[in-house]
């Protein structure tokens, strides 16, 4: 699910919290060639406005009236991945459809000016209504209500991907996205992601674009019943056979990898963390393994790093409101070496990588963050 945008974030009682300076940190910037294409990552689907309940005491009961402690709104849907992406540095394209209503235009206003997403292959419907999802989110779960219809395609509904160092795909049983194949063939990385075979079926066979992906981040129930095992880390050696990079996460033992090219494989322990929504934490998890991709990092600290953002995310409420940028990173790493709940010489070990890319007098003047409520046009003072 998701947001609009950078820095901003809605304290449990509703408050909007004040926008921070942002560093201007590119994890590309070692690896970038003059002929680069000008997109780093580009992702098509379905944004959906978000409307987040949180700190409710247990699940509503039928017949009662539930009232939520904190409650926020954002774009969600592919938004979470895209706005995951942009908080990173990524130069980050998005093909979607938004409806002409209120909740459209919140939506494309978030994305485009408050998290800086390359919307020129998007496109306004009208007529057409935003798809709405509700989130209530208790005991570290949560609980979800949709509704939408599907965007007419006036014009076909071929997506035409830019040219890109990477894209990011929603695999599901039988169905093709032609723009995956012709992205590959353009040259991108594709990543993939899958959700709930509600067929029962767990073909692998029937992920019609997995032979057109670099990489494969399926959790360790979704890899377990694609490839008939009964071990995640059987399972993402099994797949390593289909993909250069099979990763699976391990939900709180972390996550494990392999290289299928190499043979290398990588563990990283989750971090500790009090978890208040786990909304959208599977995309950031996917960005953040996308940003270390990119920018060459070994193997075990893209997978460190995906684990670190998810991790982030789930304290804050949301998809993509709870999405870090690179100044709770940074936060993050200079708490934790004195925080003596976790273990601060192990993390300082696993997580060295970072001080080469935290910098950073902060920008004197942020960029624009969108708030977490579509009914406010400022900051409250």
């Amino acid at each position: 699910m998701s947001t609009a945008s950078g820095d901003q974030r809605a304290e449990p009682d509703g408050e909007d919290a004040r926008p921070r300076p942002e560093p201007g940190i590119d994890p590309l910037e070692t690896v970038r060639e003059p002929a680069d294409p000008a997109c780093d990552v580009f992702l098509t689907g379905t944004v959906f406005l978000d409307i987040i309940f949180t700190g409710l005491d247990s699940a509503p009961v039928r017949g009662t009236e539930s009232w939520a402690r904190g409650m926020g709104s954002s774009p969600g849907g592919v938004a979470n991945m895209a706005t995951a992406l942009a908080r990173l540095g990524l130069r980050t394209s998005l093909a979607a459809a938004f409806g002409d209503d209120h909740y459209g235009e919140y939506c494309w206003d978030a994305l485009e000016q408050g998290e800086g997403i390359d919307l020129s292959l998007s496109r306004t419907v009208s007529g057409w209504h935003s798809p709405v999802t509700v989130s209530m989110a208790y005991e570290g779960e949560r609980t979800m209500v949709s509704h939408g219809h599907e965007a007419p395609h006036p014009d076909g509904p071929a997506v035409r991907p830019p040219l890109a160092r990477a894209a990011v795909a929603s695999l599901a049983p039988g169905r093709t996205e032609e723009w995956v194949a012709r992205a590959a063939r353009d040259g991108a990385q594709v990543f993939a992601d899958v959700g709930w075979d509600d067929t029962g079926r767990w073909d692998l066979a029937a992920l019609t674009d997995l032979e057109h992906c670099e990489a494969f981040l399926p959790n360790a129930a979704e890899a377990m019943r694609y490839t008939r095992t009964d071990c995640p880390r059987a399972a993402a050696r099994a797949l390593a056979d289909k993909v250069r990079y099979a990763v699976v996460t391990l939900g709180a033992e972390g996550a494990y990898a392999v290289d299928g090219a190499t043979g290398e494989t990588a563990e990283v322990p989750a971090i500790r963390v009090e978890a208040l929504d786990p909304t959208g934490a599977g995309d950031v998890f996917v960005a953040g393994f996308v940003t270390g991709t990119l920018a060459d990092w070994p193997l075990a600290d893209r997978l460190a790093f995906a684990g670190l953002t998810a991790a982030l995310s789930v304290q804050e409420f949301g998809g993509s409101l709870s999405a870090p940028t690179w100044t709770e990173i940074a936060a993050w790493w200079q708490h934790v070496q004195h925080d003596d709940r976790q273990d601060p010489e192990a993390l300082r070990a696993r997580y060295a990588f970072l001080e080469a890319l935290l910098p950073a007098p902060a920008r004197p003047w942020p960029p624009r963050r969108a708030v977490p409520t579509i009914g406010f046009r400022a900051a409250v003072p």
